[in-house]
Order: structure tokens, then sequence, then C-alpha cells
């Protein structure tokens, strides 16, 4: 298979863009500088906040400018592009039909690993953006398993610990996540879907199990495997 190079719509939010290509390169089967995946970053931190303007709370529209940096990367030469934020694939359809290559659907792919490996009940962990967009709801529909969401007041502390925490440049608030754990814990969930690239970096903070299944993972391994390169 020819080795394709990845391009990376990045700035959503940035932590998550440089963790990400830090998961892609541990994760690649390689032992020189020279066997590792090509790939082209663009950390754009102007992106315009998915979640609000989905809820309405703003006018600044993400969707051109992450069109915009879509073809800024397929210019330079990729070949394939991902996005590393879950609410972004709201507009997953727009975006792909105006970018010139191929855009990986990580929520798509997050929800496939979990089929894989048995769920059948997935917790949804995400900004408030993607659960109202109902993307995650709408693709354990299509792999025929039940989607399981935070109650308001767990959904409130997901959304602090995002905004508030990580976002913010702070560590997760270890008191915070033990509540949202036994919350989804207690609704009998055989996986849970850290479905925010913020909660990537909670789950690396904290150490969590693998009943946490991380989209941001998964993108990364889809994205090397797509790319032509060998997991570890």
């Amino acid at each position: 298979m020819k080795k394709k190079i990845l391009g990376i719509v990045g700035g959503v939010g940035p932590l998550a863009t440089m963790f990400i290509g830090e998961m892609i390169v541990r994760h690649t089967k390689a032992a020189s500088d020279q066997e590792h995946l090509y790939s082209i970053i663009s950390n754009n931190t102007s992106i315009p906040d998915r979640t609000t303007y989905i809820l309405d709370r703003s006018n600044d529209n993400p969707v051109p400018v992450m069109i915009s940096d879509a073809k800024k990367l397929a210019s330079i030469g990729a070949e394939l592009v991902i996005i590393p934020c879950n609410t972004a694939h709201t507009f997953y359809d727009e975006l792909q039909k105006e970018s010139p290559v191929p855009i990986i659907h990580m929520i798509r792919e997050t929800i496939r690993r979990a089929a894989d490996q048995g769920a059948k009940r997935v917790g949804i962990l995400a900004t408030t953006g993607t659960i109202t967009s109902a993307v995650y709801q709408q693709a354990c529909k299509e792999f025929g398993l039940k989607a399981v969401l935070p109650d308001e007041a767990t959904q409130a502390k997901v959304m602090s610990l995002i905004y508030d925490n990580i976002k913010a440049g702070k560590k997760t608030d270890a008191a915070m996540w033990s509540e949202i754990d036994r919350y989804m814990k207690d609704q009998a969930c055989d996986r849970v879907v850290l479905g925010c690239t913020e909660l990537s970096i909670v789950k690396q903070e904290m150490d969590l199990e693998d009943f946490y299944l991380d989209s941001l993972l998964v993108l990364a391994e889809t994205a090397i495997v797509a790319c032509g390169y060998e997991l570890v």
C-alpha cells in the first residue's frame, strides 16, 4: 500500500492537537525517523468554538475556517485529513463535501471500535454541543448500540472539566472526575466513550482504565493504518 501524507486540522483545542501528534508517533511501528508517518499539522487556534455555535450562543461559524484549513493542507500535500475534535464532526458532511481529500469520521470509527469490543450500552462523555447534535447517538444507532447520556448535573461537571480545567491549561479536578466516573458506572455501561479530545487529556492524567474508550486514540490508530503504516 502506498504511504499517504496525513493532514491534521488542529487548534480544536491546541493541547489535544499536540497530544494526537504524539499518539501517532508512539503508536506507529517504526525503527527510525524515516519510517514514521509524514504528517502536516495546522494548529489554528482561531477556529471559533464549535459548541457555542451549535448552541446558538455565537454567530461565529467554525465551518468555513476548517474547510479553509483542510484545503490548505491538501494544497501542500496532505492526502487524508483528520480533525481531532469530536464536536467538529457535527459538520462532517459539509466539511467532507468541500474538502479535496477524504476526512476520517472520528465518531463513527470510535463507535465501530466499541461495537468490535462487544459493547452494547455505551456511555457518552462529550461537550454539550456534541450531545445536542446527537452525532454519537446516531452512530450508536447505526451500529446497534444503546447510547447512555449523563444527566444534567453530570453533564455540567463534564463541561466544567473540559472548559475550566483542560482548555484553561489546568490539571484535572480529581474530585469532580470521581463524581462523573461514579455516575457513568452506575448506568451499567459496557464502555464509556471519551467523546471530547480534552477528555483524552483527562484519561492520561488520571490513568483511566480501558473501560473508557478514548476517541482521540481511536482516531490516531485509524489514521496510521489508513495512511499505510502498521501499529505498534
